[in-house]
């Protein structure tokens, strides 16, 4: 029988509720990121379950997200987390960043404003200062190039339709689209996101390469300045 003062042991938990068995029965889709983590370590102290130990994890780097950055001496800094476990951590983050760099031999179509959204996520969703960036598609909505044309606040002096559009010329682009990240978290538009986005449509018409949305991200979401009705 548990005492309160007997930590929990992974065995401890039933079978069908332990992070492996639960991944084999329901996919990984069903497990929480501390679940995850724990498959990862493994094992955990002979103070501590792997349960405990992956939440001491989560606790130190905050948000998810600030795991990408971390460093080796940063994981072995965590009670629990040897050189060996760190490693384990680092190596799956590695793969994960991989994975989701979209760096693949074949064209990433953009069907939708979440096809776009998927594809800047994991490079912009965790950045401290605002990015604007454009993607060149072909006329099969291909994405061709990307390029962030400028960093800081976004205002309508900085951002040049003429620089846009004479890099899609340049690149014989059939259409773009546009996305900057907001550094809050809240990818709700400004007045500024929304008239630097009119700007953009205007010009896209003169020009004749078509503009198809302005994507804003947030933390882990975003909004589509063309779903709401401001193109």
């Amino acid at each position: 029988m548990l005492t309160s003062e007997q930590p929990l042991m992974i065995r401890d938990v039933h079978a069908q509720d332990r992070p492996r068995e639960r991944l084999v029965n329901q996919g990984a889709m069903s497990l929480s990121n501390q679940e995850l983590i724990a498959i990862l370590l493994r094992t955990g102290t002979k103070q501590e379950s792997v349960l405990h130990l992956s939440n001491q994890v989560l606790l130190h780097f905050e948000h998810l997200h600030h795991l990408k950055d971390a460093t080796i001496e940063e994981m072995t800094s965590i009670k629990g987390i040897g050189q060996a476990k760190a490693v384990q951590l680092l190596a799956a983050i590695e793969l994960g960043r991989r994975l989701s760099s979209k760096q693949t031999d074949t064209k990433y179509t953009i069907r939708s404003p979440k096809d776009a959204a998927s594809y800047l996520m994991a490079d912009m969703t965790s950045l401290k200062q605002e990015h604007f960036v454009v993607l060149f598609l072909n006329i099969k909505n291909q994405v061709m190039h990307k390029q962030t044309v400028f960093v800081g606040s976004l205002n309508a002096s900085i951002v040049h339709p003429r620089e846009i559009f004479r890099e899609a010329v340049r690149r014989s682009a059939a259409s773009i689209v546009c996305a900057h990240n907001h550094p809050s978290g809240n990818p709700a538009p400004s007045p500024e996101d929304i008239a630097v986005t009119k700007r953009l449509v205007e010009a896209s018409s003169i020009v004749g390469i078509e503009l198809l949305d302005h994507i804003i991200i947030g933390d882990h979401q975003f909004i589509s300045l063309n779903e709401k009705g401001y193109m």
